[in-house]
C-alpha cells in the first residue's frame, strides 16, 4: 500500500485590502497555515486552515516538530487511527487553538488524499446527500469606516441581485439603537423574503445586554443569531435560546466532539456552525454532524466554502454553505488555483478528484514559504 512519503507546510501572511472590523476586533492581515501530504506513488492531498491575524508561525512549528513526524510513513487510509495519533500525541499541547487547528488542516489533506487516489470528488467519496450544488449564504456586512445603514442595505442587496436568497450581516458593535438602524436597512433592502443571518461575533458578555438587542431586532425576522457570546460561555447561549424566538447558531472556533455535544446538550445552539478546519478536521466534523442530526440539529458550517461545499453536500442534516464571492474577508481565495462557481443561490460544487483544486504556487510564495518533513 502506497506510505506517505511526505508532509509539506507554510504558514501565509495575506494582507487586506482594507482594514475590516467585526463586532469585538478589527483585522488588517490573515494568517494561514497550509499543507501538503504527498503519498509515496506521487498522489498529493492539500489542507489549510485559518490561525488568526498574527503568530501564524506557531502552526508550521506544530506541523514540523509535533504531528508531521506521526505521519511520515504511515498508510493514508488509516485516517481514524492517524488522527487518535496526531490527537493523542498533542494533549499537552493541544486540544484547542493552532495545534487543533494544524491537526484539521493534515486530517483534511489525508482526505483529500485519499478521494484523489479513489478519483473521486470528495463529496461523492464521503457519500453524497447532494450531487451537483449545495445551497448557500453570501456572507459580508462588515463594519467599515463611512459605511452608513443605507450602504449595508444596498451590499445585502447587491448579493440578492446576485441570486442569493440568503445573506449575512455583522452586528453587536454599536449601541442597540444603532444597531437596530442597520438590521431595519437591511430588511428593507432585500425584501421579507430573503433569509437574513446577524453575526455578533461575540459581541455580549451577558444574557441581560443581549436581549437589549434582541428585543429590537425580532420584528424583523433573523434566520439566527450567530455567536452572541464568547464561545466557552454554553450557558448563556443556552439561557438567550430559551428567551427568543429567534434561532441561536454557534460553534464555529468549538474544538471537538466534546465541546459539541455539551452544547447540544444544553440546547446552547439549534444551528451548528461548526468548522472543520478548527474543531478537528473532516473526520471529526463528521462525527459532530451525525450527532448534531441525532438531536434534531441543523449544521451551517463557519467560513472556508471550498471544503465545507463537499462536506454539506456529504450530509443531509447540513443546510447552508456560508460563501464569499470576494477575496476582501476571505483572501483565502487568493491561495487557491480555482474558484467555485454560485448560480441561483447555489455553490457548484467540483467534479474533479479530491477537493477539486490545487494552492496557488505563485501566490503562495509571495506571502510564505514551503518547509518539509520527509520519510525516513
Amino acid at each position: 500500500m502506497p506510505r506517505i512519503a511526505s508532509v509539506q507546510f507554510c504558514h501565509a501572511a495575506v494582507p487586506l485590502d482594507k482594514v475590516t472590523s467585526f463586532s469585538t476586533r478589527t483585522v488588517s492581515t490573515r494568517h494561514y497555515g497550509l499543507v501538503k501530504v504527498r503519498s509515496s506513488d506521487g498522489v498529493e492531498g492539500i489542507g489549510f486552515c485559518y490561525v488568526g491575524s498574527a503568530a501564524g508561525q506557531l502552526f508550521s512549528v506544530a506541523v514540523e516538530q509535533l504531528l508531521a513526524p506521526l505521519l511520515v510513513g504511515e498508510d493514508s487510509s488509516a485516517v481514524e487511527a492517524l488522527w487518535a495519533k496526531m490527537y493523542n500525541d498533542s494533549l499537552l499541547q493541544g486540544r484547542a487553538g493552532t495545534v487543533m487547528r494544524a491537526i484539521s488542516a493534515l486530517d483534511t489533506a489525508l482526505w483529500d488524499l485519499n478521494a484523489r487516489s479513489a478519483k473521486l470528488p470528495l463529496h461523492r467519496y464521503l457519500g453524497a446527500s447532494a450531487l451537483d450544488s449545495v445551497p448557500a449564504y453570501a456572507s459580508g456586512g462588515y463594519y467599515l469606516e463611512g459605511k452608513t445603514p443605507a450602504k449595508l442595505g444596498e451590499e445585502m442587496a447587491s448579493y440578492v441581485a446576485k441570486g442569493f436568497k440568503a445573506v449575512k450581516m455583522k452586528a453587536g458593535r454599536l449601541s442597540p439603537k444603532e444597531e437596530e438602524a442597520r438590521l431595519r436597512a437591511a430588511r428593507e433592502a432585500i425584501g421579507p423574503d430573503v433569509e437574513l443571518m446577524m453575526d455578533m461575533n461575540n459581541a455580549w458578555s451577558d444574557v441581560t445586554q443581549a436581549m437589549q438587542y434582541v428585543q429590537r431586532f425580532e420584528q424583523y425576522n433573523p434566520y439566527f443569531l450567530e455567536e452572541p457570546f464568547s464561545p466557552d460561555d454554553i450557558d448563556s447561549h443556552a439561557k438567550l435560546a430559551r428567551l427568543t424566538r429567534v434561532p441561536v447558531a454557534t460553534g464555529e472556533i468549538g474544538y471537538g466532539r466534546w465541546y459539541h455535544k455539551e452544547l447540544l446538550d444544553k440546547a446552547g445552539a439549534s444551528i451548528l456552525q461548526t468548522d472543520a478546519l478548527v474543531c478537528g478536521g473532516i473526520t471529526e466534523w463528521k462525527r459532530i454532524a451525525a450527532t448534531a442530526a441525532s438531536y434534531g440539529v441543523v449544521v451551517c458550517p463557519h467560513w472556508f466554502h471550498d471544503v465545507h461545499a463537499p462536506l454539506v453536500a456529504a450530509t443531509p442534516n447540513a443546510r447552508y454553505v456560508e460563501f464569499f464571492w470576494d477575496d476582501q474577508v476571505l483572501n483565502f481565495r487568493r491561495l487557491v488555483d480555482r474558484q467555485l462557481e454560485h448560480r441561483d443561490g447555489h455553490v457548484i460544487l467540483h467534479q474533479e478528484p479530491g477537493l477539486g483544486f490545487n494552492f496557488d504556487e505563485k501566490a503562495v510564495t509571495r506571502y510564505g514559504q514551503w518547509g518539509t518533513v520527509n520519510e525516513k
